[in-house]
């Protein structure tokens, strides 16, 4: 399917709007094995966390997840569209966002529910043709309390035509005024470990024949969100103990297995902290709000 500039595109926000308010409810636990793990992707010491420890607050994004059965998963790796997201007809689907704050914190061992409600689809139309944006909110609740709640935006997007790769435009540049940088190399077996503990089976992010023959990229994608987790990652460690209280992220444009991922970052001013990432042009990659309580 391509975009037709003289013909009006195929109104899917319409079509799909009954899907709005649908929600689905997850339980899981909150375990020390998964917990060591993310330590040990992230070279940190796993024995430091134990049953009782606050998980830090970026990393419930390894737990609550889709366990679609085998006869469950689409061509390209992801639960079939129609069980809970809808089944919109176009063949990209990615993480492009999200907006979270911190009312409550998880702890190893807490037996936690996630509810997920789709409470938005917006169409626009890009270089690339018709994406549409679903918005679903997550409440993560520990003993009937919202310990996390996040607005997540997924796209639905076009295959990319030759047409549409040769009007890409300019990318953006990361900010030039950081006052402090890391660097993490996006090596397949960092990929395939937050793959593994998200139980993301998108194969863009480890088929490199698929995600140049089916998707159009150069090569394996780097997963976006753990983008992001690296990026709040070296910011919590400039934060100097504040707590988080909300942060909001927004992909820009994808990096690649195999490069260098440059997380950066402005010092904390009024409670607030910008950091970014980018590849090794400098070229941002994604952006990130961090906001921290105000301590006394």
């Amino acid at each position: 399917m391509t975009y037709d500039a003289n013909q009006a595109p195929h109104d899917y926000a319409k079509e799909f709007a009954g899907w709005i308010g649908r929600s689905i409810s997850v339980e899981d636990e909150i375990t020390l094995p998964a917990v060591r793990r993310m330590a040990a992707m992230l070279d940190l010491e796993p024995e430091e966390f134990a049953h009782g420890s606050v998980v830090p607050p970026h990393w419930y994004s390894m737990f609550f997840t889709a366990n679609a059965r085998r006869s469950q998963i689409g061509h390209d790796g992801h639960p079939k569209k129609g069980d809970f997201l809808p089944p919109i007809p176009l063949p990209r689907r990615m993480f492009v966002g999200r907006k979270v704050t911190f009312p409550g914190v998880l702890r190893v061992g807490d037996q936690a529910e996630k509810r997920s409600e789709i409470v938005g689809i917006e169409q626009k139309q890009g270089r690339s043709g018709t994406l549409v944006f679903v918005k679903v909110m997550h409440t993560i609740s520990v003993a009937g309390r919202p310990v996390i709640i996040e607005q997540q935006e997924v796209v639905y997007r076009e295959a990319p035509s030759a047409e549409s790769r040769a009007a890409s435009t300019e990318p953006l540049l990361a900010p030039p005024d950081a006052t402090w940088q890391a660097q993490w190399e996006m090596d397949p077996v960092l990929v395939f470990r937050y793959s593994a503990l998200t139980w993301n089976g998108h194969r863009i992010h480890y088929d490199a024949d698929y995600a140049r023959n089916q998707e159009g990229y150069p090569g394996c994608v780097m997963n976006g969100a753990l983008t992001v987790h690296l990026v709040v990652e070296e910011a919590l460690k400039r934060a100097q103990g504040k707590r988080l209280r909300g942060l909001t992220a927004r992909l820009v444009r994808p990096l690649f297995v195999g490069g260098r991922l440059y997380a950066a970052g402005r010092d904390v001013s009024n409670g607030t902290m910008e950091a970014w990432a980018a590849d090794e042009g400098q070229a941002l990659a994604a952006s990130c709000v961090l906001q921290f309580e105000e301590q006394s």
